[in-house]
């Protein structure tokens, strides 16, 4: 059956909030354990095959580093599937600095806390419960819906989506498009005026390891070919410099569509000037109109008074859609004839057009559940698993749906100490998915 979801509080509702405090509570902190997602993955399957899913458990290269996939069909199979996909991992949290556990899942002062409340065990919990209830009510989709739940997305998805799209691309059989993190929450304009940004681009990842090699010796004589001191110059040159302003289609298209919600103009001019003014949300949008190099690890040396033969660095790169060979220059010429580079990781920038059925289904679901709600694209400046499954020929999206309180700092949750969702964005974002995937 195809019927709309009524209005009391569904199956879905009443039990995302479990959901994602019991996925809290599985520590899959991304390390080197290769046991990271075997628990969760092991969670997330008995409570699909619970209501009579098909479950196939894929370990990927890697022991224990599990994927969940199952299928929904839908009412029109010749159409393309939708892919619904979540990373069941999270990045390390030093309980100390916390004022709950990080693992605890505590609901409290009405949020879920804990290392992966906004990324992205909510969207992992939003997903499930709908995924359990449209099965156990024998709701069909009107195409195949492939839900996904991956491993090492905080790496690079080498064990997750990476391995899955070049190993396993049959679990992906005739998906079109797909629908991730990183999108789908509110920003409020006014006293009633929400835009919703859903993510149809983002930065390319380049994880740049640095290598610079001199004369050892002792370190109480005078040295003129120290590794260190070239290394350092050519990492200081690189981290402060400031790339060109570069707009693309996607950031030109959140300006205009932000202009036409609040009437504040973008001039070029003085464009970060105008965006600090989003508040908070600024340092993501912000960091969308620049390529960026920042030096994040330095390793050189064994002994205070040896100078060492080689010094390295490594720098996160983040790159804009077609300013790949650019940036490459600018680098080549920061760092000089004396350092070499070489790639770590280096995943794509991902641009999709903001247009189409999928997202004319997502204004709609988010207008029936907030009549104030706007939809923005906008360019996330990190990445996601919508890296590997775009080479797949997805056209991929951000939208994990969640109506945030003006005062939240969301931006600064992500990878943040005292990660928390609230309960009420929970519910909002469970409603909304399942209206999105009953019409989409």
């Amino acid at each position: 059956m195809t019927a709309s979801p009524d209005e009391s509080p569904s199956s879905a509702e009443a039990e995302v909030v479990q959901l994602c405090s019991e996925l809290i509570r599985i520590d899959t902190t991304n390390t080197a354990d290769p046991e990271s997602e075997a628990e969760a993955a092991d969670y997330v399957a008995e409570k699909l095959r619970e209501v009579g899913y098909d479950v196939e458990l894929v370990e990927s290269g890697m022991p224990k580093r599990m994927n969940v996939i199952a299928r929904l069909e839908g009412a029109d199979r010749s159409r393309g599937a939708l892919l619904m996909h979540g990373h069941l991992d999270v990045v390390p949290a030093d309980a100390s600095e916390w004022s709950v556990h990080p693992f605890s899942g505590a609901v409290q002062d009405g949020y879920v806390w804990g290392r992966g409340a906004v990324d992205m065990k909510d969207m992992d919990a939003m997903m499930l419960a709908v995924a359990r209830r449209f099965k156990r009510e024998g709701v069909v989709p009107p195409r195949d819906i492939v839900w996904a739940f991956v491993a090492d997305e905080e790496a690079g998805g080498k064990w997750g989506a990476q391995w899955l799209v070049e190993h396993r691309p049959d679990l992906f059989a005739g998906c079109t498009e797909a629908v991730g993190e990183v999108g789908g929450f509110s920003l409020t304009l006014g006293e009633d005026q929400r835009a919703y940004l859903i993510e149809s681009a983002e930065k390319g990842i380049a994880w740049m390891r640095l290598r610079a090699k001199g004369k050892p010796g002792h370190g109480s004589f005078l040295h003129d070919d120290n590794a260190v001191t070239i290394l350092s110059e050519a990492v200081a040159r690189l981290g402060n410099h400031t790339f060109p302003l570069t707009i693309t289609d996607t950031v030109q298209a959140f300006l205009d569509r932000m202009t036409e919600l609040t009437g504040v103009e973008y001039p070029e001019d003085d464009l970060e000037g105008a965006l600090a003014k989003l508040g908070p949300i600024a340092r993501i949008i912000g960091a969308t109109v620049r390529d960026t190099a920042n030096p994040t690890m330095l390793n050189a040396g064994y002994k205070a008074n040896v100078i060492p033969s080689t010094a390295e660095a490594v720098v996160d790169c983040r790159v804009l859609p077609g300013r790949e060979e650019e940036f490459l220059r600018e680098v080549d010429e920061l760092l000089g004839p004396d350092v070499e580079r070489e790639w770590v990781t280096d995943l794509p920038a991902v641009e999709t057009p903001f247009e189409g059925a999928l997202t004319d289904a997502m204004q709609a679901a988010l207008r029936t559940e907030d009549p104030a709600a706007e939809i923005v694209p906008y360019m996330l400046s990190g990445g996601t698993d919508a890296k590997a499954f775009s080479t797949l020929g997805m056209k991929c999206y951000g939208f994990a749906p969640l109506r945030l309180p003006p005062e939240l700092d969301f931006a600064s949750l992500f990878h943040g100490i005292d990660e928390r969702v609230p309960v009420d964005a929970l519910t909002f974002g469970t409603r909304v998915l399942d209206r999105f995937l009953r019409t989409v």
